[in-house]
């Protein structure tokens, strides 16, 4: 009896030692971890975490940089996780600057007068609809980040969500360490589109897009008729001209290219005049475009794959607006994008209105890298333009696909005898509304594209590889019927179903086990009968 009680007494002792082992290694595991920063994120984006170039950008840092976030906390529901989601992002920052970045939260509601101090910074005072103890209120709130660097401070007014908070914090970082911005050129002669804040009826401007661009750069307006294309501009942007190019215009625009520097051109070889009249852009660069190996068709492009457009039905009662399909905008997805470019590579949808193709006919020494192409069942007008969206399916042509933006680079030889370059970065695109104001909420990424055309020509690829993550279109790729409804089903009911197989084979085995144990217990009891 003694000895029976010694086994149970160091068969406790075991379990009281292995207890204590797990927990001594939990401890310490615990310990080294937190000397240790690592994430996993398992999204193909990153979604969840800040990009490599953010990440190296944070560990080299020479100075402090304070980071101030402005959240209120009596906010509405739906702004609940976004302080956590934020507070994540700039964990990251900080524990990867090796104590360069400081984050600090601070609740406006601890200042003594949140409105003017915080306007005084530049983040707004926001509004919000609230329900407290069942009565409705409208309070006000903040939800700001100033970012602090050798006595300069980069302001995000307003976050309404972390979806591009990596590219503005990075951008603004390398804004505050940067020791000069790089200038950008935009050509304001031949007609191009206007970037004015204060538009009359009907105008098309480029504002929104200005805008993005002026935190970035130095913006220097250019007129070609009378400027000349200082040498501090690095990329040159030509949006949407309608009036002809003289010969000594168009030799300061190449004179610029074999200097090295950058060049977009975003260009319509038809005009669409308030949307219901086309004719033929008369640009006279075929010169110009054509010693870079590039064309510009005067033509329509109609797809298969098309954007949503808005149109109205008038009547004596009444005016209808509907939406429909609008074959002349085609919408490029990203099975005609070149993957390999880190422009448009993230990109899930691009709509190019009313979009003209563009032939190229590549150079010795020259690359080229179609960034958008129609699919292979487009066609193209060439005379007499419809602009109905009625009578689109009575005008297909033979079925073809074309190319709708195109990057070349690599060596070039001037047109017009003035010298060469082994630098020349060209981007030409065959339409110039999908960047205006009118069309750029159309597709969520046809502005990210013309950043990362603006970025990519001017600075390195770092901000385009952080903001191409934010793209939020992702359709999935299309699926048979019997498809959809299996993988319904199976979304519905799948996660039930295995727990209940799990279940049932858990109870089955712990039922076999125990009747196991039974069957050996009676074999042991008749072997060996108890002795009366």
């Amino acid at each position: 009896m003694g000895l029976l009680k010694n086994k149970n007494f160091f068969k406790k002792s075991d379990k009281y030692l292995t207890a204590v082992i797990v927990i001594g290694l939990l401890v310490v595991i615990n310990i080294i971890s937190t000397q240790i920063f690592f994430r996993g994120d398992l999204t193909a984006a990153g979604d969840f975490s800040i990009s490599k170039i953010s990440r190296r950008m944070a560990a080299n840092l020479d100075d402090i940089i304070n980071i101030n976030v402005y959240f209120s906390k009596n906010l509405p529901a739906q702004y609940l996780n976004l302080q956590q989601e934020v507070t994540d992002i700039l964990a990251e920052y900080a524990n990867y600057s090796n104590g360069k970045i400081k984050v600090k939260i601070i609740d406006p509601a601890t200042l003594a007068d949140a409105q003017k101090e915080l306007g005084d910074k530049g983040i707004p005072t926001l509004q919000f609809n609230t329900v407290h103890n069942d009565e409705f209120k409208v309070v006000n709130g903040w939800l700001g980040i100033v970012i602090e660097y050798g006595g300069k401070s980069e302001i995000i007014p307003v976050i309404s969500d972390t979806q591009n908070l990596e590219y503005q914090i990075t951008s603004a970082i390398k804004k505050l360490v940067s020791k000069s911005l790089p200038t950008m050129g935009i050509v304001t002669s031949n007609k191009t589109i206007k970037i004015s804040d204060t538009a009359k009826t009907g105008e098309t401007l480029i504002s929104e897009a200005y805008a993005k661009l002026a935190g970035l750069y130095q913006i220097k307006m250019v007129d070609l008729s009378k400027d000349n294309i200082t040498d501090d501009i690095s990329t040159l942007l030509i949006a949407g001209p309608k009036e002809k190019f003289t010969e000594a215009e168009l030799k300061k625009i190449d004179a610029f290219v074999m200097k090295g520097n950058s060049l977009i051109m975003l260009a319509d070889g038809i005009n669409v005049i308030s949307g219901v009249r086309a004719e033929k852009n008369d640009l006279g660069w075929e010169k110009l475009l054509g010693g870079y190996g590039l064309k510009l068709n005067n033509n329509l492009i109609s797809d298969t794959s098309n954007g949503r457009a808005s149109f109205s039905s008038n009547s004596a009662q009444y005016t209808m607006t509907y939406m429909m399909n609008y074959p002349l905008w085609p919408k490029i997805l990203p099975n005609n994008m070149d993957k390999a470019n880190v422009m448009v590579a993230n990109l899930q949808s691009l709509i190019f209105p009313w979009v003209s193709s563009i032939e190229v006919t590549p150079l010795d020494g020259e690359n080229v890298s179609y960034l958008a192409k129609s699919t292979g069942a487009a066609s193209a007008q060439t005379e007499n333009f419809v602009l109905d969206p009625q009578a689109q399916d009575s005008l297909k042509g033979k079925a073809g696909q074309y190319n709708l933006a195109v990057y070349v680079s690599g060596k070039l030889t001037s047109p017009f005898n003035q010298g060469s370059t082994n630098k020349a970065r060209i981007i030409l695109v065959g339409d110039s509304d999908f960047a205006t104001d009118n069309f750029v909420g159309n597709s969520s990424d046809n502005m990210l594209f013309f950043q990362n055309i603006v970025d990519g020509l001017t600075l390195d690829n770092d901000l385009i590889n952080i903001r191409a993550k934010s793209a939020t279109e992702r359709p999935i790729k299309s699926l048979s019927t019997t498809a959809k409804e299996t993988m319904r089903y199976v979304n519905i009911f799948g996660v039930t179903v295995l727990v209940l197989i799990i279940g049932l084979a858990r109870y089955f085995w712990r039922r076999r086990n125990k009747i196991k144990k039974i069957n050996k217990k009676e074999e042991s009891i008749a072997a060996n009968p108890p002795i009366v």
